[in-house]
């Protein structure tokens, strides 16, 4: 006997599927091409103009990858975005200021190509997790990045780092030292470098008015006891007000850890995911 499909579920079926991205995979975001310096592309499989969000992976700057997201592709691209995830490369072949270069060109390539995949590309969105989050952060805020590329802050209508504890290097570092997590703070002194160095590669340095300084939404984990993410928040949020004039939202996420607040952005029913959500949704209205 030959089975007959419901109409209705053929409609489900085929809207699951149109839902799905468009991967594009290993794209190389410099020359010569070289694996940490490559990104993939999540598009919707039709329509332009799509906002784009350029994901900064974590790793404390020494491992991770552009495959390290979770739901969030899916996610996003459901909600029309096209959702671009990156490769950097790592210390110690790498210092944090070259790795920070590597984002800016990432960034560049997503202008230039944006269209290519659906995306506008003046519309882009930067986020990242623990080492990411200083990255976004710090490409949000130091001009000079983008202007090495030939770019404007303005391009970027928003900047969500997520559970950074670097966006005051310096502090960090004075923070650990005085209560002897010696472990920590010798990590981030051969990271960062000397004291010049910590603040110059601090988010919190670089915010001034007039500079296109997107909104900022800073998520982190409200109940990890070994978290110092919520003081850092903080003190980025206190300095993108008071010293940039810039609209910061910051929400301090219960029930997570460093790693499932990560993982877990882009489940419907997530608190994070959904701050998220309406953060992006608030800025593309007020761009309109």
């Amino acid at each position: 006997m030959k089975s007959i499909i419901p109409a209705s579920l053929l409609f489900v079926v085929a809207s699951a599927f149109a839902a799905d991205p468009v991967v594009h995979r290993d794209l190389p975001y410099a020359e010569p091409k070289n694996e940490r310096q490559t990104l993939d592309v999540h598009a919707p499989a039709d329509g332009n103009s799509h906002p784009v969000v350029v994901w900064i992976h974590g790793g404390g700057w020494q491992k991770g990858s552009k495959t390290d997201v979770g739901v969030k592709p899916q996610a996003f691209v459901r909600k029309g975005f096209v959702f671009v995830a990156i490769n950097y490369r790592f210390v110690p072949n790498a210092t944090i200021k070259e790795i920070t270069g590597d984002v800016a060109k990432a960034i560049h390539w997503v202008h230039r190509n944006a269209s290519r995949y659906g995306g506008d590309p003046n519309t882009l969105f930067v986020m990242g997790h623990s080492a990411g989050a200083q990255l976004a952060a710090l490409v949000c805020t130091d001009d000079r990045y983008l202007k090495a590329e030939g770019l404007s802050l303005r391009i970027i209508k928003g900047c969500v780092p997520v559970d950074g504890d670097t966006y005051d290097v310096a502090k960090q570092v004075q923070m650990s030292e005085s209560v002897q997590v010696r472990p920590y703070f010798d990590s981030h002194r051969r990271k960062f470098g000397h004291e010049a160095s910590q603040k110059d590669l601090s988010a919190v340095t670089h915010v001034a008015r007039d500079k296109g300084i997107p909104p900022f939404l800073l998520l982190y984990v409200a109940d990890f006891p070994e978290s110092r993410t919520g003081l850092q928040a903080q003190l980025l949020a206190t300095a993108l007000i008071l010293h940039g004039g810039v609209p910061v939202k910051v929400v301090a996420v219960p029930g997570k850890t460093h790693v499932t607040l990560d993982s877990d952005l882009g489940r419907p029913d997530d608190m994070a995911t959904q701050a998220l959500f309406a953060f992006v949704d608030a800025q593309l209205k007020s761009a309109r």
